[in-house]
């Protein structure tokens, strides 16, 4: 009486299957060309990093801490966790770090943001997406490395993906928010005056819904940032791979320095990001 009676199960798993081996079939090409697009987009944020020299990079740092955050002190303090990145013997992991995390922010924005202005413009589609968002918020991380590994197979692409989906929601979500909560006094102003849909959207909405926007995406920033140790675990060079080596081999110091110089990263990307949102 107490266990669950036996029945046949929804065949769910199988019904995923089919589709995956469909997409695999069918639009293997498009997968091909969507890889090779943000592969390049990847590599050339890396090169730009990786061959600026370190001193440009820490006082790029610096600046940006003490002119977007408002303090100079917040500006040194940036500089002093990039150089102790670097005196972990870190620097070039770090670099390819934020590559990732800039490019997955860079794709993201690209989907998010059309998808956010549509929710708020579209009541129809914004009850389609809201349980989709749900679901891709709560899905664990790690199973989005299952169709990234079977797209695009080993490296950073199935890592960029993987990040993409999982950092998405938070700036689709927070553009519809910020666009449905514009002062309906100044939608009426600007619709007074004639101006078009393009121009109420572009010139009024967008502007007041700034701020929201800029925190989602900040907390886009922080998701992608924190996929990197499982991206590392299907090929994406970077910190993660020290953590997940550290892991392997049970080096407590080893995985505290390479956690420690993520953190590092993720203060300074936050702040960054952040002060966006409190500019008027």
């Amino acid at each position: 009486m107490l266990d669950f009676p036996e029945m046949d199960g929804l065949p769910l798993a199988e019904w995923v299957d089919n589709a995956m081996s469909w997409l695999l079939t069918h639009l293997g090409g498009f997968f091909d060309v969507v890889g090779f697009i943000i592969l390049n987009v990847v590599v050339g944020i890396e090169q730009i990093f990786l061959n600026l020299p370190w001193f440009v990079i820490i006082l790029l740092v610096g600046l940006a801490g003490w002119k977007l955050v408002g303090k100079m002190r917040t500006g040194i303090v940036f500089m002093i966790f990039m150089i102790l990145i670097g005196s972990f013997g870190y620097w070039e992991l770090a670099m390819r770090t934020l590559s990732l995390v800039i490019a997955s922010v860079f794709f993201s924005l690209l989907i998010g943001l059309p998808l956010g202005i549509g929710m708020a413009r579209n009541d129809k589609m914004e009850i389609i997406l809201k349980p989709l968002l749900d679901g891709m918020q709560t899905m664990p991380s790690f199973v989005y490395l299952i169709p990234a590994l079977m797209f695009f197979g080993m490296g950073k692409v199935p890592a960029m993906f993987a990040t993409i989906i999982y950092a998405v929601p938070p700036v689709i979500r927070l553009t519809n928010v910020g666009i449905r909560t514009v002062d309906k006094e100044a939608l009426e102003a600007a619709k007074a005056f004639g101006a078009t849909k393009k121009q109420v959207l572009f010139d009024v909405q967008l502007p007041l819904a700034k701020p929201s926007i800029m925190v989602g995406i900040n907390q886009t920033t922080m998701m992608a940032l924190s996929m990197v140790v499982i991206g590392s675990m299907i090929g994406a060079k970077g910190l993660g791979m020290e953590v997940l080596l550290a892991i392997n081999r049970i080096e407590v110091g080893r995985g505290f320095q390479a956690g420690l110089s993520i953190v590092f990263l993720a203060i300074i990307v936050d702040r960054i990001t952040y002060s966006f949102s409190q500019k008027k």
